[in-house]
């Protein structure tokens, strides 16, 4: 089947299932008949085409999770990390998805086709069934575990949370069932779930569960994080040594990182698995919108304590260069893992009408301008018409998910480094050389409590190759660093208040910092003004530009966990709130 029809099969699914919006309902009758629909191999398909339409997240969507990271500036925290975030708050949980899924698996074995094609099929049910529970646990920890479609009265329907542990080992056995049974041939869309997609979020999914587990000892697991980082570690070396995949490499390090989020078809090199767009279908999405307006979007943008951790290409590490703290923009881009530039508009950046386009502050407040997704045509600014398929899954991050699993398990060493670490930098541009001691730096201002010198560069290298495609906040959440939402937004460094400065390196300034918009504006450059309330400059008339330390941003104990909502408290007494949220 080829992209094109798949991509208008899953779009023409879109509401198949869509009566079934209520947990309560009955079975969906009034769409098909068990008896009489699940009778031939392309029933089948057609049932778990729709899964991928209702349950998987568009462009946007992936993006934007990392709103919630710690790396990242915005309009205003998220309500949920500076607000009075309360169980009121919280939407009411959904199982319409997992009703379908269920119907699906109690029903399609009717079917007079080989064992080996509905073995296929119930793989996938079962590794949407897995994707709807991990998105439950992250969020909530204990939840009902349900493994059959509800009907009103039936004794299980308000029943008690199960405990994380049962739910977990449900999850893992699903994504067992599913790396045994689906197919193994590579889709070149990187639209459908095959056997090694399910081994990459399979590894996914159980570093997460490992790790939670090990750093979370309140929840009395820490016994068993071992067998999920095992596990993490199988399935990701298991796609490592299938030969399918491989990290996009043509040997330009200053294009090849960026192509992967740019490009229409997705880069099936290394993406495999993603949200697919298309130009002449008119399936667009809005991401260059929202990165490049100052209403529309959050005007997002990076804050100077990540970039800092950003090396420069020999392999030495920026924050060891004497005075890196107030080095000015141009001079902090310059010889930087080529990744920096790729991710933030930097030195020479240009539109695709040639135009140069330097950090534009009405779009940022940092100065720190995220441009990794957003397409170069200045025209999709200001219309949702951007057509660049957004990766789920890449091959770079079963890479980290490998090195990272090794390296809890205390199995980490040079040859580890070397297929894992190693090649992302050397495809940046930059000396792989493995590090010799635990980074200061990296001690200091994100994980004191690690003094493994290869899990800090781990970590290092997770949060640079895998920014903003929506992974922050659960790393923080299973490495219990929710306090690093608390952390200062810091921008770029400003030598002095009403000194135009270079950003783009062409030799003509671009922006002024400034209390009050001169008369007599200098031509080609934006004035940002500071108020000395949401915005300053840490040293009153110079220094880094401080963004919103007006707000008290609070990441206790209870937040790792969201609050059950009232509503659903109330429809059901035996569910018991999370603690704290009381």
């Amino acid at each position: 089947m080829n992209t094109t029809f798949k991509i208008l099969i899953l779009t023409a699914m879109t509401g198949l299932l869509g009566s079934c919006s209520d947990f309560l309902e009955t079975e969906p009758v009034d769409k098909l008949v068990p008896a009489a629909f699940f009778e031939k191999e392309q029933d089948l398909e057609l049932y778990t085409n729709s899964f991928y339409q209702r349950m998987l997240p568009g462009g946007l969507e992936v993006v934007q999770a990392d709103e919630m990271g710690e790396y990242t500036s915005k309009n205003q925290s998220p309500a949920y990390i500076a607000g009075s975030y309360t169980s009121v708050n919280e939407p009411a949980w959904n199982w319409t998805d997992l009703r379908n899924i269920n119907f699906f698996l109690e029903n399609f074995d009717n079917a007079a086709i080989p064992q080996e094609v509905r073995d296929h099929y119930e793989g996938i049910a079962r590794f949407f069934r897995a994707y709807f529970y991990f998105d439950k646990v992250k969020r909530y920890g204990d939840v009902p575990w349900y493994s059959k479609t509800m009907t009103p009265g039936d004794p299980d329907l308000y029943k008690p949370r199960d405990p994380r542990e049962m739910v977990m080992d449900s999850v893992l056995a699903d994504l067992n069932f599913v790396a045994e049974h689906i197919y193994d041939e590579k889709d070149n869309s990187s639209s459908l779930v095959t056997r090694q997609v399910a081994l990459a979020f399979k590894s996914r999914v159980c570093l997460f569960e490992g790790t939670f587990r090990k750093y979370h000892t309140q929840l009395n697991l820490a016994s068993s994080a071992g067998k999920f980082l095992e596990e993490a570690a199988d399935a990701a070396k298991k796609v490592m040594e299938s030969g399918q995949y491989t990290l996009y490499n043509t040997g330009n390090p200053a294009a090849d990182y960026r192509s992967l989020f740019t490009s229409e078809n997705p880069v099936n090199e290394e993406v495999l698995w993603a949200v697919v767009y298309n130009n002449a279908l008119k399936r667009w999405h809005n991401i260059t919108w929202k990165f490049n307006s100052a209403t529309y979007g959050a005007r997002w943008g990076l804050n100077k304590q990540f970039i800092n951790t950003y090396l420069m290409t020999d392999g030495s590490r920026f924050t060891d260069r004497p005075g890196y703290d107030t080095i000015q923009f141009v001079r902090e881009m310059k010889g930087r893992d080529h990744r920096l530039g790729q991710t933030v508009r930097s030195l020479g950046y240009t539109r695709s009408n040639g135009t140069p386009a330097p950090p534009n502050f009405g779009y940022t407040y940092t100065g720190y301008h995220i441009m990794k997704h957003s397409l170069d045509d200045p025209k999709l600014d200001g219309i949702s018409e951007s057509y660049n398929s957004i990766p789920l899954i890449r091959y770079a991050e079963v890479l980290l998910n490998y090195a990272e699993a090794m390296a809890e398990l205390g199995k980490f060493g040079l040859p580890e480094w070397n297929m894992t670490i190693a090649p992302l930098r050397e495809r940046a541009g930059v000396n792989p050389a493995a590090p010799q001691a635990a980074d200061p730096y990296m001690q200091e201002v994100y994980f004191p409590e690690i003094a493994d010198r290869f899990l800090l560069e781990i970590r290092r290298e997770r949060g640079i190759e895998l920014c903003y495609e929506g992974l922050r906040y659960d790393d923080l959440l299973r490495w219990k660093k929710g306090e690093l939402l608390e952390m200062q937004w810091r921008g770029i460094y400003v030598p002095s208040l009403n000194y135009p400065m270079d950003l783009d390196g062409n030799g003509t300034p671009d922006v002024s910092v400034v209390k009050t918009v001169p008369d007599n504006k200098i031509p080609g450059v934006s004035y940002f003004v500071i108020d000395e309330n949401a915005s300053r400059l840490s040293e009153g008339d110079h220094g880094h530009i401080i963004w919103r330390d007006d707000e008290e941003r609070v990441f206790d104990e209870k937040k790792y966990f969201h609050p059950i909502s009232n509503s659903d408290i109330v429809l059901n007494r035996e569910l018991e709130q999370n603690p704290g949220w009381e």
